[in-house]
Formats: structure tokens, C-alpha cells, sequence
């Protein structure tokens, strides 16, 4: 990818486009992706960096959702088993197999969940990861070994999958440019353009050098996630809003505190939330929490009773007590459920998606999750063909293997593995400069050759592009990612042309931001 040329299209007034899209997250991604495999022109819009917002700040799970089943939403849960087995087959490199331990800590628990899971096997059919099974107290612990063993009377093993899901989303945009679409982050959508009242395109700015365009295409799609309402109130002021966001917020802790290769679920706490904690990338997030905000923000910050719930609530189900010295980082995510009468108890909100046209032809998409991204683009991209008055064609997506997908392993950095194909160029990166193999921090995986990749094709633009979402530093490790942080920007600057200011305050800034990721000082515990 590479955004220059991105923005001479975008600049270049004989360009034409038949759908625009307004959103880099996950949703966005995979529209433009859909769309561009069925041979449109597609063109999207990032006001930010691609999954800026909620897409890169989930549980990093690829689920059907066992407690969908509880709930007896029985169309969703099916559709996002499918989902699920298609993002494996398509992002191996990315989305894999991951067993679920249930403790059980009440014997009417055992028959309950045995079963239900047993359900949940037979919905994904052939698309299926694991069978579930009953466990002993000795093979529960085998598998958790931190679990609490207080009161423990056994377990319950299941399969669901997880997946890296920024690294996801920069995929999908590769995979968008490979097929003839065209992304651009930094380009702020700040109007629509309409004919006779329909809208036909979008003004937009660059915001790094401020400069102004207006595009038009067949069919605009609104997909902001939790800000569809800004959009649909420039479309029409007296709109009314459509999310009901909900904050999830996530601890991250080292890999002792869940050794082994199994997450736990605690399908209910005495809230009647779900608890996970899920190994990832040498460490351990524990999360999520369901409170409803009345404010959208591309940078939510995790609430005092947030952080409250989640530490006593991993002090009770691992044996190995978590102290605030211990947490890497706390990071908060916006979910954009779709309103419902009362929205004050967003935990009941569905998370199916919605599709809603409005009267300018603008359409808009909300709701949904990770796990069924693909499926919402394909029903978003088929109503942009009717709005724009284009023949059908085939949804592609299906089977579609997404940029990097391969099953081969790194020669000789294994964390490079989620780079899939492109693994190899890395490491050839290595291979011309040594020095890009050193790492970039002691407490981090990564090193300096995947700075030099993703600004060069990635389309990383500052030290938060590279430490939070093409690496995950910002997560496995706020206060070493800001050690970190200076070396990134005197590589990035050597790629993109940047003097000593540039580094100074890309520093600054990465710092600052960085700092609301950490443990809050004199917390009470």
C-alpha cells in the first residue's frame, strides 16, 4: 500500500468511484474488500489510522458466542460459527484454534454447560474447531494450571478462535488495493455531496496537509462504528442517533498468570458478565467489562469501577493474585450496538448488525462484531448495488484468502508469524541490514525491520501507527513501548523524509497518549 498514490487518485478529478467508503475498521475493511473483489471501484475513507477505534481494541476473539446461545439468539450464534471457520480458513496466519476452559464451580453448573456446548459443537457442523468435553479437577488444572482451585469441582473444555485483530484490518486494506480498490488513511470525511437531494459523494481533507477534495461515487456507505451518528447527522441534522455505545475495557498481564496454551471463560460473574482471560502473544488479556457511555471518543479511557471490576474479578478466578505493579497495560474499546427502547443496560443490546438507508440514499451499517465482518460486508455491498442502480454480482469473499494468508512459519523470528507471506521480506530486511534484527525493547517482541515495513508498506504514518496497531507494543507493554518510542521515530523519519522536530513531537505525542494505557496511580486495591 502506499499512500501517496492513493492520494493522487483521490486528487486526480477523472477518477471515477462507485462506492465510497467511510470507515477504516473492520467493517469499512471488509466492504471495500468485497467490493473490490467483485470488480468495483471502491474507494475508502480513514479519518485516523485503519481499526484507530473499536477494531483494534477488542477481546481478540473470533467466536461464535456462547452466551448468544443462552440467550437464544440462535441465528446470530450460527452465522458467527460460519464466520468463524471461514476467518480461519482464509487468515491462517492470523486466526486459529484456541481451547476455552469453563471452571466449574457448582455441580448444576456441570450438566448445564456439558450440554449446551455440546450444542454449540453441532452448530458449527464441518466448520467446527473441537469437540467440548467434561474435565476432571486434575485435567482442568493440567490445562489451567492459575486457575482458583478453591471450591473447584471440574471443568469444561471448548474450542472457539482468536486472531490479532489490527493486524487483521491492515491485511484487509492489502487485500482491498490488491483486487483495485483504493484506501487512504488521514482523509477525514468533513461533508457528503448530494444531486437533487441524493447523495453522491464526500468532501473530504487530508489531515496531514490539510489540503481538500470532493470525490464522488455511485454509492456512499457509513461505516464509522461508533460514530455513524456524526455521519448521519451531516446527512440530516435531525436525525436521530441509531448506537448505543458500550465501553469493554481490557488488562493486560504477563504470560505466568495463565501459563499453558488455554484461555479461561467465566460465562457468569455475580454482575452477570462474562470474564475472559485468552493467552495472546506471550501474554494475558483479561477482560471485558459492558458499560454504557453517553460520549464517543477515538481514545476512551478505561472508568475507576472498570478497572475495579476486572482486577477483583481476576484476583477471584486465578490463584496467582494480580497486584497494579504487575498490569502492562489497560486499554478501553467502544462497542456500536444499535439502540433498543432503554439502552442503559447495553449488555442486553444484540449485537446483530443494520442496514439503514435513509432518504439521500446515504447508507449506513452498525452493530455486528469482529467474528462476522465479512458477512456484514457482503449484505452492505449488495444494498449498494441496489442504491446505485449496478447489476448484481456475486459476493467473492467466501473463500477469499486474505493478503498473507500462508501455513508456513517465519525462517527465524517466529513472532513474525503474523505477517503471514510477507514474513519472509522482513526477515530479507534482516538479511541486507543486521542491524534492523535488533529488537526494539528487551520486554518486547518485536524489532527494527518491522518499523522499516510498515512505513514503507503499511501505511504507518507516526510512532502510534507503528507501537499500537502494526505492532502491539502499546498493549503488551505501555511504559516499554515509550522506551521504545524514539527509536521508532528516527527510523520512521528516515522513511518518510522527517526532521529532529517531527521526531519531538511524534514522541510527545506517543507519550502522552501512551500514559493512559498504564495502571492509574494510587488506586485503591
Amino acid at each position: 500500500m502506499n499512500r501517496s498514490k492513493a492520494i493522487e487518485r483521490i486528487s486526480d478529478p477523472s477518477e471515477k468511484w462507485d462506492i465510497i467508503i467511510i470507515g477504516g475498521g473492520a467493517t469499512g475493511l471488509g466492504a471495500a474488500v468485497d467490493a473490490a473483489s467483485r470488480g468495483f471501484r471502491p474507494l475508502l475513507l480513514e479519518q485516523h489510522d485503519f481499526t484507530k477505534g473499536t477494531s483494534s481494541r477488542s477481546t481478540k476473539l473470533v467466536h461464535g458466542g456462547v452466551r448468544y446461545l443462552k440467550q437464544g439468539n440462535i441465528s446470530l450464534v450460527l452465522e458467527a460459527l460460519k464466520e468463524r471457520g471461514l476467518m480461519c480458513a482464509n487468515a491462517p496466519h492470523l486466526a486459529h484454534d484456541l481451547a476455552f476452559v469453563i471452571p466449574i464451580y457448582n455441580w448444576i453448573d456441570t450438566p448445564f454447560y456439558g450440554i449446551g456446548l455440546k450444542v454449540y459443537d453441532r452448530m458449527a457442523g464441518k466448520l467446527g474447531l473441537g469437540h467440548s468435553k467434561i474435565l476432571s479437577v486434575e485435567e482442568t488444572l493440567e490445562r489451567v494450571p492459575t486457575v482458583e482451585t478453591d471450591g473447584l469441582i471440574n471443568g469444561v473444555v471448548y474450542h472457539d478462535a482468536q486472531f490479532d485483530d489490527s493486524r487483521l484490518g491492515i491485511n484487509l486494506a492489502e487485500t482491498a488495493v490488491e483486487h483495485g480498490g483504493t484506501v487512504a488513511n488521514y482523509m477525514k470525511v468533513i461533508g457528503l455531496l448530494k444531486n437533487d437531494d441524493v447523495v453522491c459523494g464526500v468532501r473530504l481533507r487530508d489531515e496531514e496537509t490539510g489540503n481538500e477534495y470532493e470525490v464522488k461515487g455511485g454509492a456512499v456507505i457509513n461505516a464509522t462504528g461508533v460514530f455513524v451518528d456524526a455521519v448521519l447527522q451531516m446527512d440530516n441534522p435531525e436525525a436521530k442517533p441509531i448506537v448505543a455505545p458500550s465501553q469493554g475495557i481490557h488488562m493486560v498481564l504477563p504470560k505466568s498468570f495463565l501459563p499453558g496454551n488455554s484461555a479461561v471463560m467465566v460465562p457468569k460473574t455475580k454482575d452477570g458478565r462474562v470474564l475472559f482471560a485468552v493467552p495472546w502473544h506471550d501474554s494475558v488479556v483479561v477482560g471485558t467489562t459492558d458499560t454504557s457511555v453517553k460520549e464517543v471518543s477515538l481514545e476512551p479511557r478505561p472508568l475507576k469501577e472498570e478497572i475495579e471490576f476486572v482486577f477483583s474479578h481476576a484476583q477471584h478466578y486465578l490463584s496467582k493474585d494480580p497486584h497494579p505493579s504487575d498490569v502492562r497495560s489497560f486499554f478501553a474499546g467502544l462497542r456500536p450496538l444499535i439502540k433498543a427502547g432503554d439502552d442503559s443496560n447495553t449488555s442486553a443490546l444484540s449485537r446483530d448488525h443494520s442496514i439503514l438507508i435513509s432518504p439521500t440514499g446515504l447508507i449506513t451499517i452498525a452493530g455486528g462484531k469482529w467474528t462476522t465482518y465479512r458477512r456484514m460486508a457482503q449484505d452492505v455491498i449488495d444494498q449498494a448495488e441496489t442504491v446505485a442502480g449496478f447489476d448484481s454480482r456475486p459476493c467473492n469473499t467466501h473463500h477469499l484468502q486474505v493478503h498473507g494468508w500462508t501455513k508456513q512459519k517465519p525462517r527465524r523470528f517466529d513472532h513474525l508469524s503474523v505477517y503471514g507471506s510477507d514474513a519472509a521480506l522482513i526477515e530479507d530486511l534482516v538479511e541486507e541490514n543486521p542491524s534492523l534484527g535488533e529488537p526494539l525493547h528487551a520486554e518486547l517482541p518485536y524489532i527494527k525491520a518491522e518499523v522499516i515495513w510498515s512505513t514503507r508498506h503499511e501505511m504507518a504514518r507516526s510512532i502510534e501507527d507503528v507501537l499500537a496497531r502494526r505492532t502491539r507494543s502499546l498493549l503488551l507493554g505501555a511504559r516499554a513501548s515509550m522506551e521504545a518510542a524514539p527509536e521508532v521515530a528516527r527510523l520512521m523519519a528516515g522513511e518518510l523524509g522527517h526532521d529532529e522536530s517531527w521526531q519531538r513531537q511524534q514522541i510527545e505525542a506517543y507519550n502522552q497518549q501512551a500514559r493512559g494505557y498504564l495502571m492509574p496511580e494510587g488506586m485503591d486495591l
